[in-house]
């Protein structure tokens, strides 16, 4: 039997989750079955748009509810850091020594990372490297397009 990782999520990654996976059960799946029903009574199935469509839905919510689920039966809670050391749930400030530019990122499990809000995976390379840091430090970072090293500026709580 094999134990799987357990998957990091802040208390708002995890309420996030939470509220998604009541809407889908009680909004979201009610609503795809309706659309079944509508579908199926329009006739033939072999040649159906709509009940094809809503299938798909239907397959992509119970998909997405199965993972929720999965991860709400194993995450691990990330407690807030001191500030002192960078960490799982740290807001930190870093410059890239090479071309002197700043930027913030949150580091945050796999299941909360989206790089468009700047919360980088605590798996990536980047996290890795930050992971301990103290403010002040420089570390480098080992990427799969190259090396490079940054500089931590400032852990926000």
């Amino acid at each position: 039997m094999t134990t799987e990782e357990k998957v990091f999520l802040t208390q708002e990654g995890l309420e996030k989750l939470q509220n998604e996976l009541e809407y889908l059960k009680i909004t979201k799946r009610p609503e795809v079955v309706n659309n079944l029903k509508e579908a199926k009574s329009l006739g033939d199935l072999s040649e159906n748009a709509e009940y094809d469509s809503a299938r798909s839905e239907q397959a992509e919510i119970e998909g997405r509810i199965l993972e929720i689920e999965k991860i709400l039966n194993n995450y691990a809670l990330v407690k807030e850091g001191d500030g002192r050391k960078v960490s799982v749930g740290s807001k930190v400030r870093i410059l890239y020594v090479d071309n002197n530019e700043e930027e913030v990122y949150t580091i945050v499990g796999k299941a909360e990372a989206n790089p468009f809000d700047n919360k980088i995976s605590n798996e990536s390379d980047l996290a890795k490297a930050l992971i301990g840091a103290k403010k002040g430090q420089k570390v480098k970072v080992n990427s799969s397009s190259g090396k490079y090293e940054i500089k931590v500026l400032e852990i926000i709580k």
